[in-house]
């Protein structure tokens, strides 16, 4: 029986428009893009060598949650602020300033704690034939820091160090730097971690340091999830972690199922020094907050 001329043309059009439907459905399914996290980290100048330790948890965490995981290092704590307020990371291995600032002003959750010194110390150090005695000493002299995002390189020694004023402040690119210009007689004291201290104080000849003082003790660092990556993905996140293998896990240097610690003292700590960013950079540096500013702290 010949069908109708109307009936033929309308399943000519269905066949002809079947394999472009078909056709254009695999290409939206194979076109979908894939979302990418950037896992951040501090690495000082060991730049990409430090990210050996993390292609397996970058490769684990990818597989996992179906996600492109892609792992980007800081030189110093600068750049890492700049990554965390532009809410560029979305997971950080972050030391104990960065974390307070993600904390306290960019709205990062802590997860997990990470491995090493629960009780971080900032020291304030001297050339051992220093005549500098006491932290008032310091007056009018030029004292080295970390740079802004270090808690035991910035925030506790101007903690300190408040209601001095001080000739010069200069800013290390590395804890190593600043006994390396206390060796050469460039500057009168620097800060940095005790930890920091031991590992890099035998490498500077027969030059002597001396402790002039230590700082109270702050939170560990943490793994720290960003607010941009939503709460079932905070979940998936937490899940793969501590689901992961000893070997990934102890790379990482993270440790899972623990409670993260505290740190809500030390981000009104942080919080409190901040306002002192400004004088910082100013010749001499006076190391008082204005009328403006916030609460004085009370150093200890």
């Amino acid at each position: 029986m010949r069908l109708p001329l109307r009936l033929r043309h309308l399943l000519l059009t269905q066949l002809f428009l079947l394999p472009a439907l078909a056709f254009s459905s695999c290409s939206q399914n194979s076109s979908e893009p894939v979302e990418k996290w950037v896992v951040g980290l501090v690495s000082y100048d060991t730049g990409a060598q430090s990210l050996d330790k993390y292609q397996n948890f970058k490769e684990y965490l990818g597989k996992q949650t179906h996600k492109i995981i892609e792992l980007e290092p800081a030189l110093n704590e600068l750049q890492a602020v700049q990554q965390i307020n532009n809410k560029t990371w979305s997971v950080v291995f972050a030391p104990p300033g960065l974390a307070a600032i993600a904390i306290g002003k960019n709205q990062y959750t802590p997860i997990f704690p990470l491995q090493g010194l629960k009780n971080l110390r900032s020291v304030l150090l001297v050339r051992d034939d220093s005549p500098v005695s006491t932290i008032a000493d310091l007056a009018n002299k030029v004292v080295a820091l970390g740079q802004p995002g270090s808690a035991s390189g910035y925030y506790l020694p101007l903690y300190d160090l408040y209601g001095l004023t001080l000739k010069e402040i200069r800013f290390s690119p590395t804890p190593a730097t600043i006994l390396e210009w206390l060796s050469k007689g460039t500057i009168d004291a620097g800060a940095l971690s005790e930890e920091e201290f031991q590992q890099h104080r035998n490498q500077f000849g027969t030059t002597k340091f001396r402790v002039l003082h230590t700082s109270r003790p702050v939170p560990a660092g943490v793994v720290l999830v960003s607010p941009t990556v939503d709460a079932n993905a905070q979940e998936q996140i937490k899940k793969a972690m501590n689901e992961a293998t000893g070997s990934i896990v102890e790379d990482a240097g993270y440790i899972p199922n623990v409670k993260v610690p505290d740190y809500s003292q030390f981000v009104k700590l942080v919080e409190k020094v901040r306002p002192l960013d400004a004088q910082v950079k100013k010749k001499p540096a006076v190391l008082e907050f204005n009328q403006t500013s916030a609460a004085t702290p009370q150093p200890q």
